[in-house]
């Protein structure tokens, strides 16, 4: 018995020496002064192929249900450099392009320079950067086109306390009109010469209630022939509220656009949008949502082709430049391009969904839409159905590690009569999509380093 006690005081002194070691090195990892200077490469490597059948006139406009098969491919190299706690700068070149197409697009997707101030909450991020603010309905990343439009600007801000006030200040120029003229047309990354923006968030402690004001005037290029360096302005005000009790979060927006668009068209558009969420816990959630973005009121003529004619007004909300693929269904087929004479009779999208992790790196998501326009059309004196069909939304999503990501999708859409006059689509209005897509995001190489100190 006493050769027990002595062996079991020996387990004791060695175990709580081990303890005590583990706790040294913790209080030295912990104590280590943070690195001076710190410079990371990863990258981002997307590929995605896709397949569409129906929902487009064939060659020979003969509204055949057309089918597409393509590949496309996102490959970007980010470089970012850290200086402490108040400068940081990223550069990132990329590549995108559909499989065996000729050039495709190489660009800088990123580069900018962000300086901020700890003590005040005050900073800038100049360069070409990705502005996502809220639910990035108006202002968004939209990566899954693959380009990912980005912003040549300068962004001023604020953040403390709750709050966050941004400035977004943006100025574009063709390098051949640096002396001969003013002009600046779509052929930069984003369509507009200038644009200044102030946003202002508030957060109530524990998020259980947020605000966001946004305000944007943007200068548009002149498309009138006869003013080809006249600037249009049209203006944005909006709000996007957030409420999150318990299980439930709420959100809710609504913009208005004013001024004029490209062709000197008053603007009056109008769109709102809420949506509620019920997460009883992390393997699943349900949600439900309404979107309405106003439209234009014109006419059908009696063999069944659009009318063409001219408004005072410019009714036709648009997005500017949000994360479409987020809203109004995975197909984006609601695009005011899509319809005939790039006339848009506004959008109805009433959704059902939800997604289940049932383990961990999947999770399924299902959803489903109706549509309708938003405007008044008439057809042979009388008015044209409003609804323009139904979307049922699938997709899986599997992460094997935390930098590979394989997803796929699928899309069924049925169109109505209207859907078939508005956007010309084939007789059968049944639209099938598909795609299988692979994400990788590596990290190659990590380094930090402090100054030299001097004596």
């Amino acid at each position: 018995m006493h050769t027990f006690y002595i062996k079991f005081a020996r387990w004791i002194v060695i175990v709580v020496a081990l303890l005590t070691t583990v706790d040294l090195r913790a209080q030295v990892v912990v104590n280590e002064p943070t690195p001076d200077n710190e410079f990371t490469i990863d990258a981002k490597l997307n590929t995605r192929g896709e397949i569409r059948v129906g929902g487009y006139d064939d060659a020979n406009g003969e509204g055949q249900e057309g089918r597409a098969h393509f590949i496309m491919g996102q490959y970007r190299i980010n470089l970012g450099y850290k200086r402490s706690d108040w400068l940081e700068i990223q550069l990132s070149p990329q590549f995108s392009g559909v499989w065996g197409q000729a050039g495709g697009t190489l660009s800088l997707s990123e580069g900018w320079l962000s300086m901020k101030h700890n003590k005040t909450g005050l900073f800038t991020k100049i360069g070409r950067q990705s502005l996502e603010y809220d639910d990035e309905r108006i202002l968004g990343y939209d990566d899954w086109i693959m380009t990912a439009p980005t912003h040549d600007a300068i962004k001023l801000g604020f953040e403390g306390y709750g709050h966050k006030v941004h400035v977004l200040l943006a100025y574009n120029q063709n390098a051949d009109n640096i002396s001969t003229g003013l002009s600046y047309y779509s052929d930069g990354i984003q369509p507009y010469k200038t644009m200044q923006t102030l946003w202002y968030h508030y957060n109530t402690p524990k998020n259980l209630f947020g605000i966001s004001l946004l305000g944007m005037n943007i200068g548009v290029q002149s498309k009138i022939d006869e003013k080809p360096n006249k600037i249009f302005f049209q203006q944005l005000f909006g709000t996007y509220l957030t409420l999150n009790p318990s299980i439930v979060n709420l959100e809710g927006s609504f913009y208005y656009q004013m001024g004029r668009e490209e062709h000197g068209i008053k603007l009056n558009a109008f769109m709102g949008s809420a949506k509620a969420t019920v997460t009883p816990n992390n393997i699943y959630n349900l949600y439900t949502g309404y979107d309405y973005l106003s439209g234009e009121n014109f006419p059908v003529t009696v063999n069944g082709g659009l009318g063409l004619i001219y408004h005072k007004e410019a009714r036709a909300f648009t997005p500017l430049f949000g994360s479409h693929h987020d809203f109004y269904g995975a197909m984006e087929f609601f695009y005011f391009d899509n319809y005939v004479h790039n006339f848009s009779p506004g959008l109805q999208n009433l959704y059902v969904g939800g997604n289940v992790s049932p383990v961990p790196g999947l999770t399924i998501n299902a959803s489903y839409h109706f549509y309708a326009i938003a405007a008044d059309l008439r057809f042979h004196q009388e008015k044209l159905n409003k609804a323009l069909g139904h979307d049922i939304d699938l997709s899986v999503a599997y992460s094997f590690a935390n930098f590979v990501k394989l997803s796929a999708g699928y899309t069924y859409m049925r169109g109505t009569e209207t859907m078939k006059i508005l956007q010309n689509i084939t007789d059968k209005r049944r639209l099938h999509w598909g795609w299988l897509m692979l994400t990788v995001t590596p990290t190659f190489f990590t380094t930090t380093w402090n100054d030299k100190k001097k004596a």
